[in-house]
């Protein structure tokens, strides 16, 4: 079984035990909404530059871990 798998599943345990039946309906619009949408989003010049250069950094190895991330966010806010 793969992740999605499991995480659907998850998902399904935890909508079988909900009975708000305003909550289902937010849960059913949101589900609707998300499936549906085919909405093609246009994006700037700026953002499509801004795309070219995350692919770059992606495939040079210029990344850093989630955790990193949060450590340098941390120590910027203490210095603000």
């Amino acid at each position: 079984m793969t992740a999605t798998d499991i995480l659907r599943n998850e998902i399904i345990s935890k909508i079988l035990s909900i009975s708000n039946k305003d909550y289902l309906f937010a849960l059913k619009n949101l589900v609707d909404k998300s499936i549906f949408n085919d909405e093609v989003i246009k994006l700037s010049a700026e953002q499509k530059i801004m795309l070219e250069m995350s692919d770059i950094d992606i495939k040079s190895g210029n990344l850093i871990s989630q955790m990193t991330l949060k450590k340098q966010q941390a120590e910027w806010l203490k210095e603000k």
